[in-house]
């Protein structure tokens, strides 16, 4: 068996663990990076989920503007779409690889990981089938998640069922779409392929959708889905799918049996922890998989760390990015950032039109004692909504009626995913509301609409 020796190994090709092999080769670290397949370089967002489908995403809003007249016409657009995001990927993942590999202290090595013991791991490298001893002072476990299974009745021997990586790669257009599960992944798909033309379902358990958002604006975010077409099944489960000629029928709990052409399977993820054997490395894991970190990601293993979706965070790129930066300083002189530095984290989901938000909601933030100052503001009340035909949505603001501090806010409109980052900034810094109301933002756009909602504070 062949031996490295290393400085640091980088286990999986994520945001956090690729920027911070280069980081530390730079800082004349000798590095090995170990992903086990050569379609991850880059890791899941570039690979197999942010970037693809939002390109996916504004692919079909821009085929929106097209006037098909027939099915087969928006086939061949989402054809058009699958190509160009996959030259947008390909080109991506050849360009992560470079960045890392090209580093003379840094070196992309293809295997899969089982730990021996803190310091060593057994790779069996995919060209060769080799085997490799790696022995690294320092390991950083960069894993991610994958799509979670369930337990429904013929769901693995259904061929028409898709998780939501397969499903961007299904060539041919559904006519019909089930999506079971109704959180991000679910709502974002179901968005996109109503946007290419197919007829869409959503199977929610929950009784109304998105329950942890602002009551009034996701009622209005399911309005407008269904104003698009897309139909809700709230308070269902599965209990059997089957496939029939040239169908497969789903049957719901309630007994209603769905024709469908194609089934999302978007019931959350799970981490990739299983074969890294990290009990002989003395890393403890949570009952679901998910990799024990404190609040500087460190492992129960002290030379071992834990970045990205399979520590268990938030599972959003820029946390993985944070990551780093929380990892990266305790390898340089400087001040010590840490998970519990993280405050109103803004977030996004690419709906038509995007749905975004930062900080509590109303209800959240009475429940915690505070007095609240509530300001909203139409979408349809924004000159560059007019412009881009993009009416639909509700802004809505909440304040510290005492301070005047900007509590949460909720965007339901165009472009809501830049807006938001401007709102997270000034909640971070502190500053009063009226910074936001009284700031020069550029017309016509969507920020300036930030100075008519933080006008209606009342």
């Amino acid at each position: 068996m062949n031996e490295m020796h290393v400085d640091g190994a980088v286990i999986g090709f994520g945001k956090g663990g690729k920027t911070l092999a280069v980081f530390l080769a730079n800082q004349g670290m000798q590095i090995a990076l170990i992903e086990q397949s050569q379609e991850m370089y880059g890791g899941t967002c570039i690979n197999i989920a942010c970037i693809p489908s939002k390109a996916l995403a504004l692919a079909a809003e821009a085929g929106m503007g097209r006037h098909f007249t027939t099915f087969e016409e928006q086939a061949a657009y989402y054809q058009e779409a699958l190509y160009t995001k996959g030259q947008l990927t390909s080109f991506l993942r050849q360009k992560n690889y470079a960045n890392v590999n090209n580093n003379p202290h840094a070196q992309v090595i293809d295997g899969k990981v089982s730990f021996l013991s803190p310091h060593e791991m057994h790779v069996k490298l995919s060209a060769s089938d080799e085997d490799l001893l790696v022995y690294a002072e320092n390991i950083f476990i960069n894993t991610g998640t994958f799509p979670a299974m369930s337990p429904i009745a013929g769901l693995t021997e259904s061929k028409r069922v898709y998780n939501s990586t397969s499903l961007m790669e299904l060539q041919s257009l559904p006519r019909e779409l089930v999506v079971i599960g109704s959180g991000h992944v679910g709502l974002e798909f179901a968005s996109i392929y109503t946007g290419f033309g197919s007829r869409v379902t959503v199977i929610a358990r929950s009784a109304a959708l998105l329950p942890g958002y602002d009551r009034e604006i996701a009622e209005l975010v399911q309005h407008t889905m269904e104003q698009r077409g897309i139909q809700f099944r709230f308070h269902s489960t599965v209990q059997q799918v089957q496939d029939r000629d040239e169908h497969t029928y789903v049957t719901l709990s309630d007994g209603v049996e769905i024709a469908t052409d194609a089934i999302l399977l978007a019931v959350g993820r799970t981490p990739v922890t299983k074969d890294l054997a990290l009990e002989k490395a003395g890393v403890a894991m949570d009952k679901r998989g998910f990799i024990k970190v404190d609040e500087f990601l460190r492992t129960t293993t002290p030379n071992i760390w834990a970045l990205g979706d399979v520590n268990g965070g938030p599972q959003f790129t820029y946390i993985s990015l944070d990551d780093f930066r929380i990892v990266r300083d305790q390898f340089v002189d400087g001040k010590q950032h840490s998970r519990l530095d993280r405050r109103n984290v803004p977030s996004s989901l690419f709906i038509e039109p995007t749905l975004s938000h930062a900080g509590l909601t109303t209800e959240e933030a009475q429940a915690q004692g505070y007095g609240v100052k509530v300001a909203k503001l139409p979408a349809a009340g924004i000159p560059r909504a007019q412009q881009l035909q993009q009416t639909d949505g509700l802004l809505k603001a909440v304040v510290d009626a005492q301070t005047g501090h900007i509590l949460g806010c909720t965007l339901f409109c165009a472009d809501s995913s830049e807006v938001i980052n401007t709102v997270s900034m000034a909640m971070n810094a502190g500053l009063d509301y009226t910074v936001l109301r009284d700031t020069i933002f550029t017309h016509p756009s969507m920020s300036e609409a930030l100075n008519d909602l933080f006008t209606q504070v009342k």
